[in-house]
């Protein structure tokens, strides 16, 4: 992932945590948004499909500490 696609995005946005969330509430509040946005509970809801995407790629950012430096 290119610097260029951290600025772009606000993973802690996404996810709904303030910048300094421990990782037990990165992983509190990701498992909360995936179970509401699966695309097996939405099916054919292309934009729950793509917020769910969105929360994913927040969470594996966010829930790597050498990748959430890098993004911080």
């Amino acid at each position: 992932m290119s610097v260029k696609d951290f600025i772009e995005k606000d993973y802690y946005a996404a996810l709904g945590v303030p910048k300094n969330a421990d990782a037990d509430a990165i992983k509190k509040a990701y498992r909360k948004l995936a179970v509401e946005f699966h695309p097996d509970k939405n099916k054919g809801d292309a934009a729950a499909e793509e917020r769910f995407k969105e929360i994913s790629e927040a969470h594996s950012v966010l829930s790597d500490p050498a990748r959430r430096a890098e993004y911080d």
